[in-house]
């Protein structure tokens, strides 16, 4: 059963969504890499070995999108996971092949738009953790989210 979609005013600051987990293979870190960041330490293990990871590890970028994935599953917005921009993204070691990720996104501010108030800036601390508990990844997004009567779609 699919979880019931969220709306501005069922969101509080504090709150925090956790999602479910993601296994992170060696081909999909050298097909990512290949197709968007191809730079050795993250195609090819062997090269990877003389790099400062000291093996493969996956682009910082393709752990985003990873955390992204968990995002979009674990928080349920109604309109969905509309960002308006990043306020941080600090890469606190790599994600390599056989990390299992999962993610905490804590609501953290919620402003109400003075010229809209049927929409709010709402910032979201998302760790992405690994399956021993070291975060990967820490990011700072902005969403914007609407309340229940939404007026008009457009911006």
């Amino acid at each position: 059963m699919a979880a019931p979609k969220l709306h501005l005013d069922g969101l509080k600051v504090g709150q925090v969504f956790h999602s479910a987990e993601y296994y992170v293979s060696a081909d999909e870190i050298t097909e990512f890499s290949a197709k968007y960041d191809p730079q050795p330490f993250h195609m090819d293990d062997e090269l990877a070995k003389d790099s400062i990871f000291k093996g493969l590890a996956a682009s910082g970028w393709h752990t985003v999108s990873i955390t992204m994935n968990l995002l979009v599953k674990s928080l349920p917005l109604a309109h969905g996971i509309i960002g308006t921009g990043v306020e941080k993204i600090n890469w606190l070691r790599p994600t390599r092949p056989g990390d299992i990720l999962r993610i905490n996104a804590k609501i953290t501010e919620i402003t109400i738009s003075p010229a809209r108030p049927d929409r709010a800036r709402v910032n979201i601390h998302i760790s992405t953790v690994g399956q021993d508990n070291k975060v990967r990844q820490e990011l700072v997004g902005k969403l914007l989210i609407f309340r229940v009567s939404q007026s008009s779609g457009a911006f």
